[in-house]
């Protein structure tokens, strides 16, 4: 009986894919949707603190670390909630494998909205010192908790209830929802930036769309409870085959702890690392970097979203036909073969005033004494002329100087010491900008490279949720699967903004933080290739 139960939600048998009844596809439209909006609200209030990174550093840290130095605290309380993402996932994917992935869900999203809110409340650091951070890091952990349940159980929830032969096309409406929530978060910003004008949302208005989260928690949680249980786990219930013990059988269990293993760091993680670089360090590279102002390099990166949304399910769906590896290893090579030149295309267009100079007048500072910066400001006359270069978005390079002190070539201009104005001057002698000219902002082109790169995140994202369903058990499955994802996804891609924000301040090269997501991408598809299985075909009831 709960055999046949299955075969009535997933549609036809399996040597017809595709063929279901009207109410089949009604119950599916049903379960995609109400799934769809719950993550995408998740991942919304997850994503809405990355948006707005750039404001925290000022708004929370000390002055002490300087402009870099608290921007890099703020990725720093970034990666604080993907940290916590993997022990979330061992909370709640046990939780989903034992109890139901229904009842999971509603706690994981009620979660996630209480804390994204939390956020929006906080006073800042002027107002009551190290206990900002503190709160900020304490409430970045609960959404990281929150996150950590999530993903695994609305991916295993829309894949147990797929037609067959059309589950990739089904998961890849799941996939939609991290860049759908990070799409939101842009809109919400830009409108609440709109309203109360850029002065003010810098000064409190940033509290709107973390506050406006109440609203979604209520959306969410009022979808959730109309869904019904996954039809597998009801299945496995019945029959007695659910896992009393999902993390000990997950990681107790040789078989399934090395394709963790080897997900994690055959797939997840160079997934992970395009996502985050086709998308959030693309955006912190035309604001920070190129100086593109907020409101075009925001809605460039919002019109690239939009126009490679569907492709995300297009690509889950060409994975029912030619299979899951092939697209998912082709697209992480793809990246990362072209993210330089694509990087420096963005440049070229949005800002070709320092593409010039930098050709033109190369920076050069000479000093013994600039060291890696992690927990506190510069404090030698070398550091301090290298922070001054990474916030102007000047390339430099350090080499060995002559006796104590920095001395700093700007083109053929010399500035000894650390002169704050001097350096200015030369700059600007030099050709290099302040800022991008408006005026010399290709949009179109600068839109058209992030969507190339807004594609690839489609390429590699697109199959991999129904790809990780299938490499596991459904007894273990929400457990299983969760972990690599999060690890790769979390740790690997997360903290991306963090380490190449800090390769390349240390280094002096603007592109030099990209190799860190060239050479995991490179290595995860290696990885891959070799040790990976093919799913596409498995029976997910098993």
């Amino acid at each position: 009986m709960a055999a046949a139960n299955i075969e009535s939600y997933a549609g036809a048998p399996a040597d017809a894919p595709g063929m279901a009844s009207s109410a089949d596809r009604r119950e599916m439209r049903k379960v995609i949707i109400g799934s769809s909006l719950g993550t995408v609200f998740e991942w919304y209030d997850f994503f809405l603190y990355g948006t707005l990174a750039g404001f925290f550093g000022p708004l929370f840290f000390s002055p002490a670390l300087g402009e870099t130095g608290a921007f890099l605290a703020s990725l720093a309380t970034y990666g604080a909630g993907l940290v916590l993402r993997p022990f979330g996932s061992l909370l709640f994917g046990r939780m989903g494998d034992t109890a139901g992935r229904k009842m999971t869900f509603l706690i994981t999203v009620a979660l996630m909205g209480i804390a994204t809110a939390g956020v929006g409340l906080i006073p800042t650091f002027a107002q009551i010192g190290i206990a900002a951070p503190i709160i900020l890091v304490t409430l970045r952990c609960l959404q990281g908790l929150a996150m950590g349940g999530e993903y695994g159980g609305a991916a295993t929830y829309v894949a147990e209830h797929a037609v067959k032969g059309r589950s990739g096309r089904a998961t890849g409406w799941i996939q939609i929802c991290a860049s759908g929530g990070f799409f939101l978060s842009l809109l919400a910003v830009f409108a609440c930036r709109g309203l109360v004008g850029a002065d003010e949302f810098r000064a409190w208005g940033w509290r709107l769309p973390f506050v406006a989260s109440v609203a979604l928690l209520a959306i969410s949680m009022f979808i959730r409870a109309r869904l019904h249980e996954s039809p597998v786990f009801k299945a496995m219930k019945a029959e007695g085959k659910a896992s009393k013990a999902p993390v000990a059988e997950a990681y107790g269990v040789a078989r399934w702890r090395n394709l963790m293993l080897l997900s994690l760091f055959g797939c997840v993680a160079g997934v992970g690392v395009v996502w985050y670089a086709g998308q959030f360090y693309a955006l912190f590279f035309l604001q920070k970097v190129l100086k593109v102002d907020f409101d075009t390099a925001t809605a460039c990166m919002a019109v690239a979203l939009a126009l490679a949304t569907p492709f995300f399910v297009l690509f889950g769906a060409l994975s029912d036909r030619i299979g899951r590896k092939p697209i998912i290893m082709g697209g992480m090579l793809l990246a990362a073969v072209t993210y330089f030149p694509l990087f420096g295309a963005l440049t070229h267009y949005a800002n070709p005033i320092l593409e010039r100079a930098t050709a033109a007048a190369p920076v050069v500072i000479r000093s013994n004494d600039c060291h890696l910066l992690l927990l506190s400001g510069p404090q030698t006359d070398c550091e301090r002329v290298r922070e001054l270069l990474n916030v102007a978005g000047v390339t430099h390079r350090v080499e060995p100087g002559e006796g104590a002190g920095a001395t700093t070539q700007v083109g053929t201009a010399t500035v000894t010491g650390y002169d704050a104005p001097a350096l200015t001057v030369a700059l600007r002698a030099a050709g290099y900008p302040a800022a991008a000219d408006p005026a010399q902002v290709n949009t179109v082109m600068v839109t058209v490279i992030l969507f190339v790169m807004v594609l690839f995140v489609c390429i590699t994202y697109g199959p991999v949720a129904i790809y990780l369903v299938e490499l596991f058990p459904a007894r273990i499955r929400y457990t299983a699967l969760s972990m690599p994802y999060h690890i790769g996804t979390g740790y690997f891609g997360g903290f991306m903004l963090y380490f190449a924000t800090l390769i390349s301040t240390t280094t002096g090269n603007i592109y030099g933080g990209l190799w860190y997501a060239v050479v995991i991408a490179v290595a995860s598809t290696a990885i891959g290739l070799w040790k990976l299985p093919e799913t596409l075909g498995r029976d997910i009831r098993a």
